[in-house]
């Protein structure tokens, strides 16, 4: 792989601590409240970290990265909408913007993510016959993984949607365990290091978020 310049390395670790280090941020206020709770810093840091991503994403012209990070940023965005409505009813400016982004940055992600994956198809003729075989199994796995990540944050949306405010259902954390798991292997085969141990730093705080799910329900069984 061509070495990565220096400044993109920069705006790559930058963006993965911001977007991996909500979970960490997350994590926390979780065991100070002894249940599991996503503050509203956390869709901030999603928002601003995915930007980051996407950006350093489509300078190396990855094909998993820009695909991860493209439309999440609209379901991100949404349950920032769906904050913004509850403290402050009337930011009707605020809502209009943050829309507007979001479609942007959704289109821009949606050409590189076309282009990076026509480009991945077309050079299966230039490279071996085993490296293309062994270059697509591990996109298709990452694919996999990012279809799971997507999952994850549709059934959130549409619990946000139907309830009218943010909210995070128990599924979210399963689904999320499976996606790392194997985004981070297809980025580790890629060589791609930040997505990959920026994914697999996430996987034992998923992990708590259920054991405290899981003990708040033992807890109101045993009181009943």
């Amino acid at each position: 792989m061509e070495e990565t310049p220096f400044s993109w390395t920069i705006l790559g670790t930058g963006g993965a601590v911001i977007f991996y280090g909500r979970f960490w941020v997350q994590w926390i206020v979780s065991e100070r409240k002894k249940e599991s709770t996503i503050p509203v810093v956390f869709w901030y840091m999603s928002s601003v970290g995915s930007l980051m991503l996407l950006a350093y994403a489509a300078l190396i012209q990855s094909p998993l990265g820009t695909l991860g990070q493209n439309l999440n940023i609209i379901i991100y965005g949404r349950n920032l909408v769906h904050i913004w409505k509850k403290e402050k009813p009337r930011a009707r400016g605020r809502l209009v913007a943050i829309h507007f982004l979001m479609l942007g940055v959704a289109s821009i992600g949606a050409y590189f993510v076309v282009r990076f994956w026509l480009e991945a198809w077309q050079s299966r003729g230039v490279n071996e016959a085993n490296a293309v075989l062994t270059n697509w199994q591990w996109l298709l796995i990452g694919l996999a993984g990012q279809g799971l990540f997507m999952l994850r944050f549709l059934v959130q949306w549409i619990a946000t949607e139907r309830k009218k405010e943010s909210v995070v259902p128990v599924v979210f954390w399963y689904l999320s365990i499976a996606a790392a798991s194997l985004q981070g292997m297809a980025f580790a085969q890629r060589e791609e290091w930040i997505f990959a141990v920026g994914m697999a730093t996430t996987i034992a705080i998923y992990l708590r978020n259920l054991w405290f799910i899981h003990n708040e329900r033992s807890d109101k069984l045993n009181a009943t």
